[in-house]
């Protein structure tokens, strides 16, 4: 990943859940085979893959979010009782956030311009939609992983696991992985191709999704686990409403 990418993130891109970064520029790795699959394989397994994520809207869970090992996000949600809390750590820089019924709260670390670095409690109609902190179901997951199964392009199943490519172009903004260029570049077109591979539990609940470094994208993955584990969620004392200055440097459009 090159500094341009890492400089980025500490901007305002920093403050959506799923993190940006950037393809590297350079001598790019070796891309990996492209494997053959037929339109029913590919079908099969994204319906296996939609099937194990069905937990997100029925049970509690925790979801652990890594890009090229310099953004962590760890994320605690339970949808049934509208309670979630996220911590997102970039270099240092630190992001907290919690969720509590339509409370919203955030504290960070990040030096942004107009905002404190105390507890916040931010109004709902006021954060941009590409934050995507929502319990609506579709929206809910902190993993993301639905954008990641809506751009796969080729699938097979083996075993517990899926393996496959996916285009990393169709890849909408939201929570959990998220690949941009870098200023002033595009991607190459071997993004379409993005090797993956995922893995399901003996329940058949999707556990995690590894993308390898390839193409000039560093790697990442999600991993789902504590499954039906009770999420306690504290309501920070001493909360100030946002300031004006915060919402403009939220999103993808920070």
């Amino acid at each position: 990943m090159t500094r341009g990418a890492v400089g980025g993130i500490a901007a305002g891109v920093l403050l959506l859940l799923g993190c940006s970064v950037g393809a590297s520029s350079g001598d790019e790795p070796p891309t990996l085979p492209r494997a053959s699959v037929d339109a029913g394989a590919t079908l099969e397994a994204v319906d296996l893959l939609r099937s194990g994520t069905k937990f997100i809207d029925e049970t509690s869970f925790r979801v652990d979010t890594d890009i090229g090992g310099i953004v962590t996000i760890r994320s605690y949600a339970d949808n049934v009782k509208r309670r979630a809390a996220t911590k997102m750590s970039v270099s240092g820089r630190v992001i907290e956030i919690r969720m509590i019924e339509n409370a919203i709260y955030m504290k960070t670390n990040v030096d942004l311009p107009g905002v404190g670095k105390e507890w916040m409690s931010l109004d709902p109609a006021r954060v941009p939609s590409d934050f995507a902190l929502s319990f609506a179901p579709g929206k809910n997951d902190p993993g993301g992983s639905a954008r990641l199964i809506d751009a796969i392009v080729t699938a097979r199943i083996e075993g517990s696991q899926v393996a496959g490519m996916l285009d990393v172009t169709r890849m909408r903004p939201g929570n959990g992985i998220n690949f941009q260029p870098n200023p002033g570049e595009t991607f190459p077109d071997t993004v379409r191709s993005q090797p993956f591979r995922a893995t399901l539990d003996a329940e058949g609940r999707l556990v995690s999704f590894v993308i390898p470094e390839a193409d000039g994208l560093p790697a990442a993955s999600l991993g789902y686990a504590d499954f039906g584990k009770a999420v306690e969620v504290v309501r920070p004392q001493g909360a100030v409403p946002a300031p004006a200055a915060l919402y403009p440097q939220l999103g993808l459009g920070g």
